[in-house]
């Protein structure tokens, strides 16, 4: 796993909220992963569908106010899946690198 990687634990991926994702690109995150229970397998019955439905909406947003999608992922990785998971962080911090550094902590949005 990469040492940059901040993992940030939520009982279900429906808790994540958009501003969250928002907050964290502002202060300077460089990607946001958010991975959550394949749909149909959410302990919480219908979570994993709230998590897409925001999570396309949020992409639309960071884009017209000037963030590229590809910084922020959704991913669908089960509590057993460990090398996925591993799989799927390699991955993507390797796109994040593509994209280089956010300076989003360094410019003042108002």
């Amino acid at each position: 796993m990469p040492p940059s990687l901040r993992i940030v634990r939520v009982m279900c991926s429906s808790r994540v909220d958009p501003l969250h994702i928002i907050n964290a690109l502002l202060a300077g995150a460089d990607g946001v992963l958010v991975a959550g229970c394949h749909p149909g397998d959410c302990h919480y019955s219908k979570g994993n569908y709230y998590t897409r439905r925001r999570f396309a909406m949020l992409k639309t947003l960071l884009e017209n106010i000037g963030f590229e999608p590809g910084r922020v992922r959704l991913s669908w990785i089960s509590a057993s899946e460990g090398p996925r998971f591993q799989q799927v962080v390699k991955e993507f911090t390797e796109e994040i690198k593509k994209f280089g550094r956010n300076g989003a902590g360094e410019k003042v949005f108002i």
